[in-house]
C-alpha cells in the first residue's frame, strides 16, 4: 500500500551521520543516526517529505535510523480512516470522557516541566532522560515552530498529561508523550488515551495518518502500538499494511 508522494522534493539539503553509539532500544547493540544539517531550517513542506520518508522529530532535529547491521527501526502509522478501536479501547476512552483537552504551542510551561520531571523520575529512572533538567526537556519537546504543538489532558483542572505531537499536512505526528504515573490513575492508560486522542483530531481534522514513529518487534516498550489496527510500515519508499505482528 504506497502512500501519497511528497508534494515537494527533498533535494539540496544536507545530512549526516552519527558516529556508532550504544542502541536505546536493543542492549548490545550499535546504532547511527542520520540527521538533517541543523542549520538547514527546513520549511513544513520539507519537513512533511521527510517524515513520509520515516524521519522523526527530536526538539529541532529531524532524524532517522540509519545502521548498516540492522533494520530492526520500522517507521509505522495509523491510517485513521481504517482505524476500529478495540472493545478495551472503546472503555479507556469512554473511562476518559471526563478530561478536557486543549491545544498549545510547543514553548517551555513550569506546569508540564514539573510534571515532566516527576514521569521520568518515577516511570524512566534506568532510562537516558534521567535525570531531567530544565536543558534537557527544553532541548527535547520544545520548539517555536508553528507545526509544533502540546496537547494537555486535564481532570478537574489538575494537568494530568501532556502529549507532544507535530501537524503535518498528511498526518499527525505523535512525539512523546508524559503523565501522571499515580496509581489512583492507573485505569486511565493516559499513554494509550493521547494516541487515541491523536486519532480523533486526525479524524475531525480529515488528515489521513498518525504517525507513531518507530516499532521494534524485539521492544517490549513498543508493544502498545501493535494494539492499534490496522497498522502500516514503511518498506523502503513505500508505506503497506502490516499483516502480522
Amino acid at each position: 500500500m504506497s502512500s501519497n508522494a511528497p508534494r515537494q522534493p527533498v533535494r539540496d539539503l544536507r545530512f549526516f551521520l552519527t558516529v556508532p553509539h550504544a542502541c536505546s532500544y536493543l542492549e548490545g547493540r550499535e546504532a547511527t543516526t542520520l540527521f538533517l544539517d541543523p542549520q538547514e531550517a527546513p520549511g513544513q513542506g520539507v519537513y512533511d517529505a521527510l517524515a513520509l520518508l520515516g524521519f522523526r522529530r527530536s526538539g529541532r532535529h529531524l532524524y532517522r535510523p540509519h545502521c548498516d547491521a540492522c533494520n530492526a527501526c520500522i517507521s509505522v502509522r495509523i491510517p485513521v480512516a481504517e482505524f476500529a478501536p478495540s472493545r478495551t479501547q472503546r472503555k479507556l476512552a469512554n473511562r476518559n470522557a471526563d478530561l478536557t483537552l486543549h491545544v498549545r504551542p510547543a514553548l517551555f510551561d513550569a506546569e508540564h516541566y514539573a510534571l515532566y520531571a516527576h514521569y521520568v523520575r518515577t516511570r524512566h529512572a534506568d532510562g537516558d532522560m534521567y535525570p531531567p533538567s530544565h536543558e534537557q526537556y527544553r532541548t527535547f519537546l520544545t520548539l517555536d515552530q508553528a507545526y509544533a504543538r502540546l496537547l494537555e489532558f486535564r481532570l478537574d483542572g489538575r494537568l494530568v498529561a501532556v502529549s507532544a505531537f507535530d501537524q503535518l499536512e498528511h498526518g499527525l505526528s505523535a512525539i512523546y508523550t508524559f503523565f501522571d504515573p499515580a496509581p489512583a490513575l492507573e485505569r486511565r492508560s493516559l499513554g494509550t488515551f493521547a494516541v487515541l486522542a491523536l486519532i480523533q483530531r486526525a479524524r475531525d481534522q480529515g488528515l489521513p495518518h498518525v504517525y507513531l514513529g518507530y516499532w521494534i518487534r524485539e521492544c517490549r516498550k513498543m508493544n502498545y502500538k501493535q494494539s492499534f489496527r490496522p497498522l502500516e510500515m514503511l518498506d523502503g519508499r513505500h508505506w503497506r499494511r502490516m499483516i502480522a505482528l
